[in-house]
């Protein structure tokens, strides 16, 4: 939808700041029914932080509990004869469920982080002899960090596009709005030395949408790899891989995939690019006559398993595979269309309520430009946050140094429950209760 249709279709259903405008909303959602299918426990509560951890599908309980009696308890080891590939089938389902990507490109596997050092090791081997990458400041903290520790291991040259003001190894500053990294900002950097660049298709904080097509097609016009990840885009922006020609991406699954906390991860790699380059982890997975143990490192020269490590998590892929066939009957399409409906409705609530008590935004109107999630800034978010919990009943997360990130998650979440939350939010802060709130004390915001 273009950014007035989508306006212009909130407004059809009335006056956003009437809480019947919600509830007509959810009354003509064609997700709605999809609320059904999850474990919630507690009607009243406003979750808010899909983007975080999405919630329990029922389906999920099932199917745990069935792998556990109907395979593991009575298949025993003979289990295998048939798990051994469901990396790759769950890869496949993701890939054509999620990514827009045809078959033997994706595998569901490991964590992020392992699949990110593995995909950013792989780009940087296949260009030998340049001696740069790049990233941006923005970017989540365990990528920043991995890509910093291969680029001293390596001796490479690290380029951090100081979009957010944080800084970091080899900060450049560029000038960014909403943290978005352009084309016009990125091209200033392309030398024929940069080997490949990393950044997220929807930034974890201010949830800015990058032109994914646009820059690989630019990365690629100067020989460059990029890796993508997509871990917060995944499950609420209709992904199209294989149209946009993206070469490397990784992501989770536990977010809008709402397949469990720790859930197994997935790697994409384009098919024209995975004989191009190597293996970094010679995980026996790739070992092309698997079972044979042979004493010498042969990976398949013909499938995606040759990116595979070492035994995957059945029981995770079970729970990945559970969520993506619900994903899979309601569309992408439809999902994406729902998570700009609903950050639409969340922006009108901002202008009307949020922004007079001094809140202000670093997430892109366009909704081409943004994912499921948006970022509001105030001095005391922290508090906030911390508050809106034990106080009002609403969760959203805090994102340091001062975001709350607010969310949809098309599936589970109503509309009623994104306006809720947002007036409970607009009371919070124009009683100033949250400042009577003290530190529990916890790592997790």
């Amino acid at each position: 939808m273009t950014p007035n249709a989508v306006a212009q279709k909130l407004l059809s259903f009335g006056n956003p700041l009437d809480r019947q405008t919600a509830l007509a909303l959810d009354a003509a959602d064609p997700l709605a029914h999809f609320r059904e299918q999850f474990l919630i426990t507690d009607p009243d509560v406003c979750y808010l932080d899909g983007n975080s951890l999405g919630r329990l599908p029922k389906a999920t309980v099932a199917s745990v509990n069935t792998f556990l009696t109907d395979e593991w308890g009575t298949q025993l080891v003979d289990g295998w004869a048939h798990w051994i590939d469901q990396a790759t089938e769950a890869g496949d389902l993701l890939g054509r469920v999620c990514l827009g990507a045809a078959a033997g490109q994706t595998l569901v596997q490991d964590t992020t982080s392992v699949n990110f050092y593995q995909a950013c090791l792989a780009a940087i081997n296949a260009r030998p002899g340049r001696k740069t990458v790049i990233i941006d400041a923005a970017n989540f903290p365990t990528d920043r960090f991995i890509l910093q520790g291969i680029a001293k291991q390596l001796g490479l040259n690290l380029i951090t596009l100081n979009n957010d003001g944080t800084g970091g190894p080899g900060a450049v500053d560029v000038d960014a709005t909403d943290e978005l990294i352009t084309p016009e900002i990125l091209r200033a950097f392309l030398t024929d030395d940069v080997a490949m660049v990393t950044l997220q298709v929807i930034h974890y904080r201010s949830g800015a949408q990058p032109d994914v097509k646009a820059i690989t097609d630019l990365c690629r016009a100067n020989g460059t790899l990029v890796v993508w990840d997509a871990s917060h885009a995944v499950g609420s922006v209709d992904l199209r891989f294989d149209e946009w020609g993206v070469d490397l991406a990784v992501g989770c699954t536990y977010k809008y995939l709402n397949a469990g906390p720790g859930a197994p991860a997935w790697l994409y790699v384009r098919k024209g690019l995975q004989l191009e380059i190597g293996v970094p982890i010679q995980g026996w997975f790739a070992q092309d006559k698997q079972f044979e143990m042979g004493p010498v490192f042969e990976p398949t020269t013909t499938e995606m398993r040759r990116f595979q490590i070492a035994s995957p998590s059945i029981i995770g892929i079970r729970m990945v595979q559970a969520s993506l066939r619900m994903i899979e009957e309601a569309t992408m399409s439809a999902i994406e269309a729902k998570a700009q409906l609903g950050t639409e409705l969340m922006f009108a609530l901002f202008d009307a309520w949020l922004a007079p008590l001094g809140l202000t935004l670093i997430t892109p109107r366009e909704p081409g430009r943004r994912g499921g999630h948006i970022s509001i800034v105030h001095t005391d978010a922290k508090k906030i946050a911390a508050a809106l919990r034990t106080m009002n009943n609403v969760i959203p997360d805090f994102r340091t140094p001062s975001g709350i990130r607010l969310a949809i998650a098309p599936l589970p979440t109503s509309f009623t429950e994104v306006y809720d939350g947002f007036a409970r939010l607009r009371d919070l802060v124009e009683s100033r209760d949250y400042l009577k709130l003290q530190d529990n004390g916890s790592r997790v915001t």
